[in-house]
């Protein structure tokens, strides 16, 4: 493991950032008070949405591992909470490495715990923001092998992109840089399932000073354009299982979908 750079005295506590409200949500401890105000106003199934979405996570990332692919660039990291991505999938392929990828110092600040990895293994990590994908895309290369499969993963990250910022275009952007038989690995917060809660969600993050763009089914599809989806396909994170039928019909704020990169 290199040497990180120091993140101290570069975490901004006087405004709250997503990681940190994430952090909250899942019962973490490494936010501020900044943050829990931000995530304690938000409606009660916020909480448990996060946790339903780290879930679907936990399975997919297995699913993937277990058919074979040992390579994982995950985008928008966060905080680690354990199990952290790298420790699912090297249990299943201890040989695996992972490049996470985040923007927030204090993430970088966490960053050894991420590192921790298995012996056959490696993980890395790039502190790099997903606007700037020729960035991530010119580390992670230094890291893991692009002329085999890649395992793409982007996790709760792409609502917190405007339409502005081509969330399209930059998704794409590294779609395309990912060899054939590769998978992309993506949860995409909604309010379909909750359209009662669209206007105090908004206002909640539009006071923090959080960019927030929920999107609906319909927005959510384009980021698949030209992939294969896996079954259960574009579904609610509660509905994605491989190995069984979804045990509950749980709502969770959240599309989810892995696709291959044909």
């Amino acid at each position: 493991m290199t040497a990180l750079p120091s993140s101290e005295g570069r975490i901004d506590t006087s405004r709250p950032h997503p990681a940190r409200v994430y952090d909250w949500l899942l019962g973490g401890k490494d936010n501020y008070p900044v943050d829990e105000e931000v995530a304690s106003k938000l409606p009660p199934e916020a909480r448990l949405n996060a946790m339903r979405n780290r879930a679907f996570m936990h399975r997919a990332a297995a699913w993937l591992a277990g058919n074979g692919i040992d390579q994982f660039l995950d985008i928008g990291t966060g905080i680690p909470t354990e199990p952290n991505l790298h420790q699912i999938v090297q249990g299943i392929v201890p040989s695996a490495r992972i490049a996470y990828v985040d923007n927030d110092p204090i993430v970088l600040r966490h960053a050894e715990a991420l590192l921790f990895s298995s012996r056959e293994g490696a993980t890395d990590y790039i502190e790099a923001d997903v606007r700037r994908p020729g960035t991530i895309l010119d580390h992670a290369r230094t890291f893991l092998d692009f002329t085999r499969p890649v395992a793409l993963s982007m996790i709760a990250l792409m609502h917190f992109i405007t339409d502005d910022e081509d969330p399209y275009g930059l998704t794409r952007t590294i779609l395309d840089a990912l060899p054939s038989g590769s998978y992309f690995m993506f949860s995409h917060g909604t309010t379909d399932e909750h359209p009662h809660l669209v206007r105090s969600v908004n206002a909640t993050y539009r006071k923090g000073e959080i960019p927030l763009r929920m999107r609906t089914r319909a927005e959510i599809e384009p980021f698949f354009e030209g992939l294969e989806l896996v079954a259960p396909g574009l579904v609610t994170a509660t509905h994605w299982y491989q190995d069984a039928p979804a045990p509950a019909q749980e709502l969770s704020g959240f599309y989810v979908g892995v696709a291959r990169v044909p």
